[in-house]
């Protein structure tokens, strides 16, 4: 008999005027049900791959949304902010459409990985590139959403550290 797992995610996002756009992803498959008695590394990996799947359609649908309802807002801060170091104005990289991640975030995914035991600074890098095929410096700012979120999981103990890293050399 299958396995069902259901993920699920959602975000709400504050608007001005006191509105709010909210966005949610669910889904449902199956597995083989000896996965969850036999190779507990392989059904996590799995789960971690769902729950990455709908973070990235949900912060891309959100940002899909945004861009419709907050295009003018956005560009008046653009216009105003001066782009961090090293990293386009308009937020593009190497003629792709997706924004690069900020500072910001690149600098919180490193304090969290400080404060995980076994991860570090250095393993980060290792992380990202198993998560998403690329390093630190390249993420999207949605790829580097998925990874915060993936962080604070293995932080609040959700995710498994070398389920995560899947094993890959430090």
């Amino acid at each position: 008999m299958p396995l069902k797992l259901n993920v699920g995610t959602c975000k709400k996002i504050g608007q001005p005027d006191y509105g709010s756009l909210g966005v949610s992803c669910n889904v449902e498959i199956e597995l083989d049900q000896s996965l969850l008695f036999d190779d507990v590394d392989t059904f996590q990996e799995r789960v971690m791959h769902a729950y990455t799947a709908c973070r990235e359609a949900v912060a891309e649908e959100l940002a899909r949304q945004q861009q419709g309802t907050t295009s003018e807002h956005a560009a008046n801060h653009r216009a105003a902010s001066p782009a961090p170091p090293n990293r386009p104005a308009n937020g593009q990289s190497n003629g792709h459409s997706s924004h690069l991640a900020s500072q910001k975030q690149i600098d919180y995914a490193r304090q969290l990985a400080g404060q995980i035991p076994g991860l570090g600074v250095r393993r980060l890098e290792t992380l990202a590139n198993k998560m998403f095929g690329k390093p630190l410096g390249e993420l999207s700012s949605l790829d580097a959403s998925g990874l915060i979120d993936s962080l604070k999981d293995i932080k609040a103990g959700k995710i498994d550290l070398a389920a995560a890293l899947g094993g890959a050399a430090t």
